[in-house]
C-alpha cells in the first residue's frame, strides 16, 4: 500500500520556501563559491546576520517574549523584532503562541511540534502541512496589546523579505557591487535563513531526542551541550522545560548559554531589567528528586550485595535531605551555605553511584 498525503493538507507556501531556499542553499550558493570564490566580507557577513537573527529567535522570540524572563528597552525589543523576521520563522506573535501551546501540552496531541508523532516531524514535518483546525492566538492576549508586536505581525512578511534578502543585498552592492551584491544575497541571505531555521527546527527535535535528563523525566526534553553549541544555548532543553521562567537555560557556570550572556550584558547596559531566576536550592531540589527516581530505579536491578548497600545508603541520605529542605521551607528559613554544600555532596553521590550501575550494567552486558 502507498502511503497518500492529502494534496489539502500540504501547506504549499511554507513547504515551497522550505524546499526551495534548501535547494538554493545546496546547489546555487556552492556555485557562486566555486565560480566567484568568498572573500572575508563574505564570510563575516554571513555570521554577523546569523547571530543577530539566530538571537533574536533565542533572546526575543523565546525568552523575552514567549516566556517574559526579563524586560527589555524598546530599542531591544525593535531590534529582535525586525532581525527575528528575518530569521523566516513567522511573527512573534505566531511564534509564541506556538510554543506556548507545546509547553502546555508537550508531548501529546496539541503539541505543535509532538516529538512523539516522530523525529520528522518535530524537526519540520509540522510545518510542511497544515494543522487542521488552526489554532487560534487565545494564549497570546499580553503580546496583542503590544504596538510593536501587533505591527510587525500586520508587515512580518514584508519585513522578513526585507531584512533577509533586499537588506544583504543592497549591503554587498554598498560593498563590493553587483557580484557582491550576489554573493551576500546568497551566502547572508539564502544559507544564513536555511542554517538558522535549522539550528531553531533542532530545538524542536534533536533536543527532545539525544541527551540527558537531570531535572525531570516528565516529558521528553533533554539537555545537550552539542545542541547549545549550535542553539546560541538552547540545548539545555530539559532545564527550561522544567524551570521555562529562568531567563538561562545553561545554569551552570560552565555551560555555553551566549543567550544568558547577552541577557546578562544589556541588563549591565540597563537595556534590560527584572531578569527573572530560579533559587538555587529549587534547582538542586529537582536533580535531588530525580536523583532519587533513578537510584529507586536502580535498585530494582541485580547487583552484587556490596553495591546494592552503596546505593541505599546514598538513596536513604537523599530522603533525608529532602526532608530536611521540606521542613526549612515549610519554616521559611533562609538557605545557609552549610545545607547548601550537603546538597550538591549528596548529589554528587547520587550521581557517582548511577554511574557505577551503569558501568556494572555495561560489565555484564
Amino acid at each position: 500500500m502507498i502511503f497518500r498525503i492529502p494534496t489539502n493538507r500540504i501547506n504549499w507556501q511554507t513547504s515551497s520556501f522550505l524546499i526551495g531556499t534548501l535547494f538554493l542553499a545546496l546547489t546555487a550558493t556552492p556555485a557562486y563559491i566555486w565560480h566567484f570564490g568568498i572573500d572575508r566580507f563574505q564570510i563575516i557577513f554571513f555570521f554577523v546576520m546569523a547571530i543577530f537573527t539566530g538571537l533574536s529567535i533565542t533572546l526575543g522570540y523565546h525568552r523575552l517574549f514567549s516566556h517574559i524572563t526579563f524586560h527589555a528597552h524598546w530599542a531591544v525589543r525593535l531590534f529582535v523584532i525586525i532581525f527575528g523576521a528575518a530569521a523566516f520563522e513567522n511573527s512573534v506573535l505566531l511564534w509564541c503562541s506556538e510554543h506556548r501551546r507545546h509547553h502546555k501540552h508537550v508531548d501529546h496531541e496539541d503539541d505543535p511540534y509532538d516529538i512523539s508523532k516522530g523525529f520528522f516531524h518535530a524537526h519540520i514535518g509540522w510545518l510542511l502541512f497544515k494543522i487542521n483546525p488552526e489554532p487560534p492566538f487565545d494564549n497570546v492576549a499580553d503580546l496583542e496589546r503590544d504596538p510593536i508586536v501587533a505591527w510587525q505581525h500586520r508587515h512580518i512578511h514584508l519585513l522578513a523579505f526585507l531584512m533577509s534578502f533586499v537588506f544583504p543585498a543592497l549591503v554587498g552592492f554598498a560593498w563590493g557591487g553587483a557580484q557582491c551584491a550576489l554573493g551576500a544575497f546568497l551566502i547572508a541571505g539564502i544559507a544564513r535563513v536555511v542554517c538558522v531555521q535549522h539550528s531553531t527546527f533542532c530545538i524542536n527535535s534533536m533536543c527532545h531526542t539525544v541527551g540527558k535528563r537531570p531535572y525531570s523525566t516528565r516529558c521528553s526534553a533533554r539537555d545537550s551541550w552539542l545542541m547549545a553549541l549550535v542553539t546560541f544555548g538552547e540545548g539545555y532543553h530539559n532545564y527550561h522545560h522544567e524551570f521555562q521562567h529562568d531567563y538561562r537555560n545553561g545554569v551552570k557556570p560552565w555551560q555555553f548559554d551566549p543567550t544568558k550572556w547577552s541577557i546578562w550584558l544589556l541588563n549591565k547596559l540597563g537595556l534590560a531589567s527584572k531578569l527573572r531566576t530560579v533559587p538555587s536550592e529549587r534547582i538542586l531540589l529537582a536533580e535531588l528528586a530525580e536523583a532519587q527516581r533513578q537510584l529507586q530505579v536502580k535498585l530494582d536491578l541485580p547487583l552484587p550485595a556490596e553495591t546494592h548497600g552503596v546505593i541505599m545508603d546514598t538513596y536513604e541520605r537523599l530522603q533525608e535531605t529532602a526532608r530536611e529542605w521540606a521542613h526549612h521551607r515549610a519554616q521559611d528559613l533562609e538557605v545557609t551555605r552549610e545545607m547548601l554544600a550537603e546538597l550538591r555532596a549528596d548529589l554528587k553521590d547520587a550521581l557517582d553511584s548511577l554511574r557505577l550501575v551503569d558501568q556494572i550494567s555495561f560489565s555484564a552486558a
